[in-house]
């Protein structure tokens, strides 16, 4: 049981000083980079806020990926915007003015900033506590927990690199410590910056399970980095119901360009979330624990780029209201593929054009520069994903003999032979963990 259906992400936000100043201020160089340890508060948030959160964060997660996709062109892509939002929210805290306005607008941010970061304290804790959902019943037969790999993990992970010295507002940090778990690490990148940055890399690594090993590229931190803000969601999973391998074999995929190529294409007779909206086929393949599934939608044959243009949050809620349990096959090919972006082009097209300037970036309550001058401004935005999903590599023992006592063949669920979208999300909560799509599964073959 060694394959395994790996999601990894990782976002980073460098803020840079336009003077690469260095002032007293209260030291942290005792607090590490820990990403093990929980919020330092555990708020206590309603429903209600935690579902106007899910929903401003899910609308900007359509925004982000409709910008990216056409800026990809035809190309796989795969993002995760709970990641890219959480490091965005935490730079957040710290923004005033004209700033503060855009991010709020370009976020989708409608709560005050004590419920807002609350409910982040409170949904980070939700998602990373998923594993525990997971029951002995879902497990196969033969897995040995001494041996064999988690059958479920969601972890989510912040940490916090600033200039050792930097007046950061007391206020700012202990926001970030209190509902984001992320404590400041005092480093220097003004004598240092590229060992600092392969130590932030090192720390990405460690928490993707070296699936990201360079997040930030060489050149990305300078002297005149202040700060930079990190997260990073690791998410592997078995399929409730796996896959068998004997049943993968070769099929035909037609890529957006309309080529034709062979792929590996997994199949399996299973009672499954199904439904037709829209003229697209959608199935939801749960994971272990059945908190957690991957919503995957085929658009009408010939029409993806158009359907593309159009998915967003209401047309999600409509294909997930209209899910129902359903038998039939469901075909879905092997595919593996890693993207990385530069966030900047893309979050200043919603918006976000001020936080980028560095003269009329206003982060004033991120830290008091009034002595020692200069001023802060988001330098880049980096999000690496890599995705990888096969039929989980152990026999399945739910396949029987029994297909020859059958009246007729059950229909076709879901039959992904071209270019489809793909949603994990968290069920309860609704929240949009990953969002991608598939254009050409030759290029992902696992």
């Amino acid at each position: 049981m060694d394959r395994r259906h790996y999601l990894s992400v990782s976002s980073a936000l460098l803020a840079g000083a336009l003077a690469g100043c260095t002032a007293p201020g209260n030291s942290r160089a005792d607090i590490g980079a820990s990403a093990s340890s929980m919020p330092a508060v555990h708020a206590d948030v309603g429903d209600d806020i935690l579902d106007e959160l899910v929903t401003g964060t899910n609308s900007f997660a359509f925004d982000l990926f409709d910008e990216l996709r056409t800026a990809e062109g035809a190309e796989n892509l795969m993002v995760s915007p709970i990641s890219a939002t959480i490091a965005l929210s935490m730079t957040y805290a710290g923004a005033s003015g004209t700033t503060r306005e855009q991010m709020q607008e370009a976020l989708h941010h409608t709560l005050s900033d004590q419920q807002l970061h609350a409910a982040f304290n409170e949904l980070q804790r939700t998602l990373s506590g998923r594993g525990e959902d997971v029951d002995e019943a879902d497990l196969p037969s033969e897995y040995d927990g001494d041996d064999d790999p988690v059958p479920f993990q969601l972890s989510l992970a912040n940490a916090i690199w600033g200039q050792e010295g930097f007046p950061f507002r007391e206020e700012y940090l202990t926001t970030l410590e209190n509902h984001y778990s992320g404590d400041l690490t005092e480093v220097d990148f003004v004598e240092n910056p590229n060992g600092i940055r392969r130590s932030i890399n090192a720390w990405v690594a460690e928490q993707t399970d070296n699936r990201i090993e360079e997040l930030l590229p060489k050149g990305s931190i300078t002297s005149q980095t202040a700060l930079v803000l990190t997260n990073a969601i690791y998410f592997t999973a078995n399929w409730l119901h796996p896959f068998d391998e004997e049943q993968t074999e070769p099929a035909p995929f037609t890529a957006l360009d309309g080529s034709t190529s062979s792929v590996q294409m997994m199949s399996q007779d299973v009672r499954v979330p199904a439904a037709t909206v829209d003229g697209a086929q959608a199935v939801e393949l749960p994971y272990v624990g059945g908190t957690t599934g991957m919503l995957v939608i085929v658009p009408p044959a010939g029409e993806f780029a158009a359907y593309e243009r159009t998915f967003d949050g209401e047309r999600l809620a409509r294909i997930v209201d209209a899910l129902e349990p359903q038998r039939g096959y469901v075909n879905l090919p092997r595919f593996e593929f890693d993207s990385a972006f530069k966030l900047e082009q893309s979050l200043e097209a919603l918006g976000m054009t001020e936080a980028f300037a560095p003269n009329e970036a206003d982060f004033s309550r991120m830290a008091d520069l009034s002595e020692v001058g200069g001023n802060l401004f988001l330098d880049q935005v980096y999000h690496d994903a890599y995705v990888g999903v096969d039929e989980q590599g152990t026999e399945a023992a739910a396949a029987t003999g029994s297909v020859m006592t059958l009246v007729s063949l059950p229909p076709t669920l879901l039959d992904a032979n071209r270019p489809f979208l793909f949603v994990i999300r968290d069920r309860p909560t609704g929240t949009v963990l990953f969002t991608g799509r598939v254009v050409d599964a030759s290029a992902a073959q696992a």
